[in-house]
């Protein structure tokens, strides 16, 4: 197994769940909370997580675009996860994140209210996401992961920022 990796404003937790002898393949993921629900997306589209800074609003912008933020001299829009699943607007915290990912060779940032780990899992524990299984449109989620103590809703970018966010990062 490789080394846990790091991201910084992540906790330092790495941990395997679901290891099977009948050859699914690791998923590693980046964990995270928006509500009561937790959420992941493989680690490879994460570029880095950092904590909540100051947004700049652009006008005219889509609903769930939050604004923009200048990150080592790249304007990047960040989308709040909230809005875009359509629940209800929570202040920011002390532990609320803008996770920055790279969709369809475009690089964007989206909030969440707080991130929990990096966590390797089986495939084998993967499975499609049944319709109404939490409160956000399905066509977003890839599978939801049977974790001994709760399920874990995975993510699908490429679906989840296709469109209106993709549109106003160009």
């Amino acid at each position: 197994m490789s080394n846990p990796t790091t991201i910084p404003g992540a906790p330092n937790t790495s941990t395997t769940i679901g290891s099977h002898q009948t050859g699914g393949t690791q998923l590693q993921l980046v964990t995270f909370g928006i509500g009561e629900e937790e959420f992941g997306v493989d680690i490879l589209a994460v570029q880095e997580i950092n904590r909540m800074m100051e947004l700049t609003r652009v006008p005219q912008s889509p609903p769930e675009v939050e604004g923009v933020i200048n990150l080592r001299g790249k304007i990047i829009p960040v989308v709040d996860l909230r809005r875009k699943f359509g629940l209800a607007s929570a202040e920011h915290s002390e532990q609320s994140r803008i996770i920055v990912v790279d969709v369809q060779g475009r690089t964007l940032g989206f909030i969440v209210d707080r991130v929990h780990e990096v966590l390797r899992i089986d495939s084998t524990i993967v499975e499609p996401a049944p319709a109404m299984v939490c409160s956000i449109d399905s066509d977003f989620i890839a599978g939801v992961g049977k974790l001994e103590d709760r399920l874990l809703i995975l993510l699908d970018l490429n679906k989840l920022f296709e469109g209106q966010a993709l549109a106003a990062a160009a």
